[in-house]
């Protein structure tokens, strides 16, 4: 009797031993898989923030080229003006001289102001673009023309694209004449 009592009792051991290895198992599964869901989220959040910090430094990179053409520019034009100044009467060289420093004078909140109606002016149109062809007019109506300041927008930069173009051709000539 006693004999047969440990083989079984050891055979109850062993089932309870394999069902708690099997209890334990199927909980480091559902741990392992929710560390891997979290290092997945974590992985795809990594990807995206170093999509954003490309986009970022791309941004960076361009406005950074943009502002040193832009003092190039301005480099270019105090030159051209320096040129044409002791042509002028003595009347119209004052004026251009307090023209050239009151332009010199930007203050920040004229700087946000002139940035604030650009990006107006760029979503404006872009709803207009967006709105028109979702919305036909109805016959003799004309669709709603840009506000003053998104043309003032527009001149400003047909200005620039005016003086790039006009520089280019200054330093064409000016390269030509150093060549004879």
């Amino acid at each position: 009797k006693g004999s047969s009592h440990l083989p079984q009792q050891l055979k109850f051991t062993t089932s309870d031993s394999c069902d708690r290895i099997k209890d334990e198992f199927q909980l480091l599964q559902a741990q392992y898989h929710s560390l891997k869901l979290e290092c997945d989220k974590l992985a795809s959040e990594k990807s995206e923030m170093q999509r954003h910090y490309v986009m970022y430094y791309e941004m960076s990179y361009g406005l950074n080229i943009e502002m040193h053409k832009q003092a190039e520019i301005v480099k270019r034009l105090n030159g051209i003006c320096a040129q044409v100044l002791p042509y002028l009467s003595q009347e119209h060289q004052q004026q251009v001289l307090g023209a050239i420093e009151r332009a010199k004078q930007v203050t920040a909140p004229e700087l946000n102001s002139i940035i604030r109606q650009q990006l107006q002016a760029h979503q404006l149109s872009q709803l207009q673009a967006l709105a028109l062809p979702l919305t036909p007019l109805p016959v003799g109506l004309q669709p709603p023309s840009l506000p003053a300041v998104s043309a003032g927008t527009g001149l400003l930069s047909l200005s620039a694209l005016g003086s790039q173009a006009h520089l280019s051709k200054e330093d064409k000539n000016g390269h030509d004449g150093d060549a004879h």
